[in-house]
């Protein structure tokens, strides 16, 4: 399930265009995971991450990350109230939530939240795709 298996170029911006992502997510071996796989690219810095939706929102606000990738289901506040007020802040900024639960349904009420777009965590090659494609729209 970890991103590790899969080796896949990023789409990056422009040189010197350097892009910064917040990775939220209260599995550690997730997040570093993530983390790998978006460092290993150029022009791409993980300029932090969180493990629950209240601390991703005080990161948000810190950091002002191009591009937020979010956990679904996480203690404190869940992925869906922190993509609310996340958007809410920063409405410009894309929002990519990952999950082992995607429905249709979730991805309806994900997407009225403000996310931009649901992935699945378990399949790797897209939720990398969808990595690519808003990195590269947030070019």
């Amino acid at each position: 399930m970890l991103l590790q298996k899969y080796t896949v170029e990023i789409l990056v911006p422009r040189m010197g265009e350097t892009k910064r992502v917040l990775i939220v997510d209260d599995h550690l071996a997730m997040r570093r995971a993530v983390i790998r796989v978006l460092e290993s690219q150029p022009n791409i810095e993980v300029c932090g991450e969180a493990e629950n939706g209240r601390i991703a929102i005080d990161q948000a606000q810190k950091l002002k990350p191009d591009l937020i990738v979010l956990d679904l289901s996480m203690p404190v506040m869940n992925g869906l109230e922190a993509a609310r007020i996340l958007h809410a802040m920063m409405p410009n900024t894309p929002i990519l939530m990952y999950t082992s639960f995607a429905t249709s349904n979730l991805a309806e009420e994900a997407l009225a939240a403000g996310v931009t777009r649901v992935s699945t965590k378990s399949n790797p090659p897209a939720l990398i795709a969808d990595l690519q494609m808003l990195l590269k729209d947030a070019a």
